[in-house]
């Protein structure tokens, strides 16, 4: 079966470097891969290094250097050693895939104050920390592209399931568009990504189990226009296409990978209170 990725020229990333947050599992793990399939070496970072360790491994057996940095993205002084060491290391970043984030979903008034600023602190503030300063050196190379990860649940119709995350994602698509406009005279571009539900493990553990209906994913899925769940590969191509040549007139845009659900009725995870 043809890949996405298959669409995209061998060697189309040699002598760059591409940092990943969340790149040990699911779809930044698929994202770190893409990159490096097209000739890209990589940095990986995430808080668990379990995760890395394996998909450092698989990335370097494909003939690129890749850096695992075991990150807390909400923590200042371990964002600042990834960026240091990234840089040491590598040379440069190129490109910057904002990946890393979480959410679980919840009703509004059984949202913690801890578990309210849990979320923003890892979604928003997080994605600002790395940001500001990978842009900086992005910024003083004249050349960069960044994609933040985000979801549907980030616009206009509000996140039902999530309001703390989708709360902070519509930060990071808002902060995007301030950042395109100051950066694009430096070469820079930043981009949004917003899959659907996605296959992945993480997903089924972390929102299809906490469910208050039967077979939810079958409910889910019959709901998407598409009737199928994303793969994480097509998320992949959609990072690399934004990191492309064909993209750099590209700029504080949003780039919705939904099979079309963010058109549909949506499914509610659990009934409302």
């Amino acid at each position: 079966m043809t890949s996405p990725l298959d669409t995209f020229a061998p060697g189309l990333f040699a002598g760059k470097t591409a940092l990943v947050t969340g790149g040990g599992r699911g779809i930044g793990r698929e994202i770190a891969l893409a990159f490096a399939r097209l000739g890209a070496n990589c940095v990986i970072a995430g808080r668990r290094p379990e995760f890395l360790e394996p998909t450092q491994a698989e990335i370097e057996a494909l003939g690129v250097k890749c850096l695992a940095v075991p990150t807390n993205i909400r923590e200042i002084e371990s964002v600042d050693h990834l960026v240091e060491t990234a840089i040491l290391t590598m040379g440069k970043i190129d490109f910057l895939i904002n990946n890393a984030g979480g959410q679980f979903p919840s009703n509004p008034l059984d949202i913690s104050d801890n578990g309210w600023r849990s979320v923003v602190d890892l979604n928003l503030n997080g994605t600002w920390n790395v940001t500001s300063r990978i842009g900086r050196h992005m910024v003083d190379n004249g050349f960069g592209a960044i994609v933040n990860i985000i979801h549907i649940y980030s616009y206009n119709r509000g996140a039902p399931d999530f309001p703390h995350s989708g709360a902070a994602r519509a930060g990071v698509a808002n902060l995007a568009k301030s950042l395109a406009f100051h950066w694009a005279k430096h070469d820079v571009t930043i981009n949004n990504v917003a899959p659907g539900t996605i296959n992945t493990a993480g997903v089924r553990e972390e929102e299809f189990s906490a469910s208050d209906k039967d077979d939810y994913e079958a409910l889910a899925t019959a709901a998407v226009p598409a009737k199928r769940l994303g793969e994480a590969d097509e998320t992949a191509a959609m990072c690399v296409f934004l990191c492309s040549p064909a993209a750099r007139y590209i700029n504080g845009a949003d780039l919705v990978v939904d099979g079309g659900n963010f058109l549909a009725n949506w499914v509610p995870i659990m009934e409302s209170e």
